[in-house]
């Protein structure tokens, strides 16, 4: 039989919190990620394929930093919307969760009490340490247990949005500056060379992060970026 003490009490709602912070840093490390790899990605994409046009040097450059600028940008903005649209979600939750204590108290009561028997608690420990907890902030401690979200604690989408932003523009510096810097006949083989690398890197950090099979990661990666530069070097080559 498990005991509860107070200081059990204490630790549990420590980790809850360390939890709900560690998602929001992830969070944010994973739209970084996320920001880079398409920075790398979407301006290769669109230099190889203006070089396959057989195009000069400036149309090369205007090309790569203009997508750079309107990725960074799409990115960016595209990260604000979808974390507000989850903030709003966390803020409606609350306001839900607030009404349904002040009509229905025992009922959500009853609610914590078998979550912790879910948890390994017995139905009487559960019984006294919802009871317990429900005293010292209902609202608080049902949000945790139900929704996994701390009050005054919500998701904030100008982190997400600024850090796609940067890693974006991060990552779409190495296509840019490759395919401007690497003399011909080079250019285009010099600048895959660097894009597979860089892909290889983010792929394997992506799977890390998500703690899944790393080889996978990097062969998805890199099969998405080279199939990404071969469809938009042939379609310049047929047009060049």
């Amino acid at each position: 039989m498990k005991v509860f003490s107070s200081s059990n009490e204490e630790s549990l709602s420590r980790k809850l919190i360390e939890k709900f912070h560690l998602s929001e840093q992830l969070n944010i490390i994973r739209a970084g990620v996320l920001g880079a790899n398409d920075g790398i990605v979407s301006v290769a994409g669109i230099v190889i394929g203006v070089a396959g046009a057989h195009q000069g040097q400036l149309a090369l450059f205007i090309a790569g930093l203009s997508g750079m600028l309107a990725g960074a940008l799409s990115m960016g903005g595209g990260e604000y919307v979808s974390v507000s649209t989850q903030r709003d979600t966390q803020r409606t939750m609350t306001q839900i969760q607030n009404e349904r204590i002040q009509s229905d108290y025992e009922d959500e009561l009853k609610g914590l009490a078998l979550h912790y028997e879910h948890e390994g608690l017995t139905p009487p420990l559960a019984k006294k340490v919802a009871t317990q907890l429900m005293e010292n902030d209902a609202l608080n401690v049902t949000l945790k247990a139900k929704c996994n979200i701390e009050l005054s604690h919500y998701f904030n989408p100008w982190h997400a949005a600024i850090s796609s932003f940067f890693s974006f523009m991060m990552g779409s510096l190495l296509p840019l500056l490759s395919i401007t810097f690497i003399p011909y006949p080079y250019k285009v083989p010099g600048t895959i060379a660097a894009v597979v690398l860089a892909l290889t890197l983010t792929g394997y950090t992506s799977a890390t992060l998500g703690n899944s099979d790393r080889v996978k990661g990097v062969l998805r990666n890199l099969l998405l970026g080279v199939g990404t530069m071969s469809v938009t070097y042939l379609i310049g080559g047929a047009f060049g």
